[in-house]
């Protein structure tokens, strides 16, 4: 299962994903990288949980503050 999670993961690298986190914030952004932690390294992201988007530009968000990642269907 891991193996399959990280070949999707690695699949979807240089596109878009969202991201619902613990607190509630819904994050969108191009995967750059993760490791086996699901440590995410986004670039253009931003904070989409309001009306008004806030622009993040790149980000690391550690892995246990993820709830959901929503990843491209191409």
């Amino acid at each position: 299962m891991a193996d399959e999670i990280s070949n999707t993961m690695t699949g979807c690298q240089g596109k878009t994903v969202l991201l619902r986190l613990r607190n509630a914030n819904t994050i969108q952004g191009t995967l750059i990288d993760f490791d086996i932690h699901m440590n995410l390294t986004l670039d253009n992201a931003e904070d989409i949980s309001k009306e008004k988007h806030l622009k993040l530009g790149k980000v690391l968000l550690r892995g246990d503050n993820i709830l959901a990642i929503s990843l491209p269907t191409n």
